[in-house]
């Protein structure tokens, strides 16, 4: 029988195991999930069956730089309660994959996932196993990026354990990169320039302006004029480079880098459990009512 990618992701989602398990499981079973899944049991893996189908939205973000500051890594990984997310373990075991993520630069989180774990022998899907196993909730590797530069370096900033920021600046300073990425923690610009706008999102959002400026009843010359004004406006308060400077609102962002002779090539925000059903937190405050107080 052939063992399709659907029946693989259904077993790793009612068991939390990684993709090469549950192939081989599968095929020692010519693809029966609910015979795979009995044997995978009485492998070991128990306790890690139907947690895997409970909602991860709490854990840790970790960022690793490299020595010579020209490469760097951001990852997330999940679990159930912030208790656990606020172990030692979770914490040590958050941290290690970052620096295999950083070391090995794996393409996807199933590259990620079959890196060895540390010294220890295991992988890093063997070990998220055991974990999962001894701490009896459901922990799972998220998301991970890899960002490389030749002629800038990277800086970051961590709100808690539960949101991290990634710059890459060139010509900037420890200070200034740390600024701006309490800067993107707070304000969560879309991207750094207007340049970077997606053509198909800037022409929805003139779509909905003009609709809006047509509603005032003025003549067509005047709507244009205020479109204009608009879409300036939207661009400012979506993009890095245009927002107001959380630490001095009267200047932006860009005129900070300006000044600086700095300039932000890139950068990655990453908050725990984004696009995860889990309850509403608003860390942009939290970061906000910091900069306010600091």
């Amino acid at each position: 029988m052939q063992i399709t990618a659907s029946m693989v992701k259904e077993l790793r989602e009612r068991t939390g195991s990684g993709m090469m398990e549950c192939k081989k499981a599968l095929q020692e079973t010519e693809g029966d999930i609910d015979v795979a899944i009995e044997n995978m049991r009485k492998s070991g893996l128990a306790k890690a069956d139907k947690k895997a189908g409970r909602i991860a939205a709490e854990g840790r973000v970790a960022i690793e730089i490299s020595e010579d500051g020209k490469s760097a890594a951001i990852l997330e990984a999940n679990c159930e309660t912030d208790f656990v997310s606020g172990g030692d373990d979770f914490m040590s075991f958050v941290s290690e994959i970052a620096k295999a993520a950083l070391k090995a630069k794996p393409e996807n989180v199933e590259a990620l996932v079959e890196l060895p774990f540390g010294d220890s022998g295991e992988t890093v899907e063997k070990t998220r196993q055991t974990m999962v196993s001894k701490i009896g909730e459901n922990i799972q590797v998220r998301r991970f990026e890899i960002l490389e530069t030749s002629s800038g370096a990277f800086g970051s900033y961590a709100h808690g354990t539960r949101m991290s920021v990634l710059v890459e600046m060139e010509n900037g300073n420890d200070e200034l990169i740390k600024d701006i990425a309490m800067h993107i923690a707070a304000s969560n610009p879309a991207c750094v320039t207007e340049a970077e706008v997606p053509a198909d999102t800037l022409e929805k959002e003139k779509e909905i302006l003009r609709a809006q400026a047509l509603e005032s009843g003025k003549p067509a010359d005047i709507v244009e004029k205020m479109l204009t004004g608009r879409i300036k406006k939207y661009l400012a308060e979506i993009t890095l480079v245009g927002q107001a400077f959380v630490k001095d609102p009267d200047k932006t962002v860009g005129t900070l880098l300006s000044d600086a002779g700095a300039t932000v090539t890139r950068f990655v925000r990453y908050e725990v459990g984004e696009g995860i059903e889990k309850k509403e937190e608003n860390f942009a405050d939290e970061v906000m009512a910091q900069v306010g107080a600091s």
